[in-house]
């Protein structure tokens, strides 16, 4: 595979950006190697300044339900052009789109547009410490919340693909808010809170994780979230900005069953373009400013070009529901045979092929994972025309467009790789 270009292009990178790339997981560092420099994307397809063309698993991270470019998001595009790309003053669409989310989530019964996870996560803490008074903030190992300063501790993802410790630049002050605890301990957070209960604000999870690697949630441990929050007075935050709309159409509390008092959502709802939000009770809400003393602004926040694409994305989801049934065919064809002496957890359209014989439950079981192994695998698709994730801590994705026939090229590549290493 020629991939001259992709070079070329990488080493001019790195004289103007740091690593050569705008986010560290682009960089390869976890697999070796040259990254791709995408030069277009079509459908489940994702095309490289060199020509070659791979089927899609990273989906920008998710929020590619329907793969790329689907014609809807396109044409709501095309239409808002001939109107203006930013304002930095209220919309009508901006309104459209939080009562679409509210009704297609309803425990967000008011919403605020920002313009990344990261700006959403942050804001939702904050809005949680000003309603409750209180300063700290439960998180679990492993868990990825955007790059807020007082979340980065055993943040996973990126961080824990790099080898990083807990990132430099955090003021030890910030960090010493945070409780982070192991993903589905319940006895974890129930000493946690009969030691801290009424200092603890939120406490925030991806309901499933999904920057360790997928890891769902074991029974049970959601509704203990829940129920320890009502019980303490804390607020229960779910960052959906992964699963929002992806695992369920209602999201993963769709999913399982849970009411949220805040909820965080990304990508999803801009069809792939730069916004997030966060939401839930109104009487939580309405400590935002300006009604109240919380604040939060953002200039780009709602910008027509995401706000109309997201409401395309998510009027085709509500109008279309067999996509789910569609995504949760693919991703089980895709997920049905698993190789001797790998894991593999899947829920809904997100997956993860784990490079340990044992179940995957948490950070700690994650990091056992053969990561050279998984560097051998990931080049071994992607010279096969499958492009994954660069690292073995990070979650894959399904889209829509996905055909029968990339779902098969990929099994087949996947048995090729295997077969390879007994030979």
């Amino acid at each position: 595979m020629n991939t001259s270009k992709s070079e070329q292009l990488l080493e001019r990178a790195r004289l103007t950006i740091p690593g050569g790339v705008n986010s560290p997981v682009r960089a390869f560092k976890g697999v070796g190697g040259t990254p791709r420099f995408i030069a277009r994307g079509e459908g489940s397809r994702l095309i490289d300044a060199d020509g070659n063309s791979y089927i899609d698993y990273v989906c920008s991270w998710g929020p590619l339900l329907l793969g790329h470019r689907p014609q809807m998001v396109i044409d709501a595009l095309r239409e808002v052009l001939e109107t203006g790309t930013s304002f930095g003053a209220p919309t009508e669409r901006e309104i459209d789109l939080a009562e679409l989310i509210r009704e297609l989530m309803p425990s967000m019964e008011m919403v605020r547009l920002v313009n990344s996870g990261t700006e959403a996560t942050m804001s939702a803490l904050r809005l949680a410490r000003g309603f409750t008074g209180r300063d700290l903030c439960v998180k679990f190992e492993g868990c990825y919340h955007g790059h807020v300063d007082s979340l980065l501790v055993k943040a996973g993802s990126g961080v824990a693909t790099l080898g990083l410790p807990d990132a430099a630049g955090v003021p030890k002050a910030f960090a010493e808010t945070t409780i982070a605890l192991p993903f589905n301990s319940i006895a974890a957070v129930e000493a946690t809170f009969a030691k801290h209960g009424d200092q603890i604000a939120s406490v925030i999870v991806e309901p499933v994780a999904g920057n360790m690697g997928c890891v769902p949630p074991a029974p049970g441990f959601l509704e203990a979230l829940r129920a320890l929050c009502t019980k303490h007075g804390a607020l229960l935050t779910l960052d959906e900005v992964m699963t929002g709309f992806r695992v369920a159409r209602g999201g993963a509390q769709a999913r399982y069953g849970i009411k949220p008092d805040l909820t965080t959502i990304g990508k999803v709802i801009g069809g792939g373009l730069p916004i997030a939000a966060y939401g839930g009770r109104r009487d939580i809400m309405e400590k935002i400013a300006p009604v109240g003393p919380v604040y939060q602004a953002g200039t780009l926040s709602g910008n027509p070009l995401a706000v109309a694409a997201g409401l395309a994305m998510l009027g085709h989801l509500k109008a279309h529901p067999e996509v789910y049934d569609v995504l949760e065919a693919r991703s089980a064809q895709l997920c049905a045979h698993v190789p001797e002496g790998i894991t593999v957890n899947r829920v809904g359209a997100m997956f993860t092929m784990f490079f340990t014989p044992e179940p995957v439950t948490d950070y700690e079981t994650a990091k056992k994972s053969d990561t050279a192994r998984f560097a051998k695998f990931f080049h071994f698709l992607l010279e096969g025309g499958v492009y994954l994730a660069p690292s073995q801590f990070e979650a894959g994705f399904v889209s829509a467009a996905h055909s029968e026939a990339d779902i098969k090229h990929t099994v087949d590549r996947v048995a090729e790789f295997f077969a390879s290493e007994r030979r």
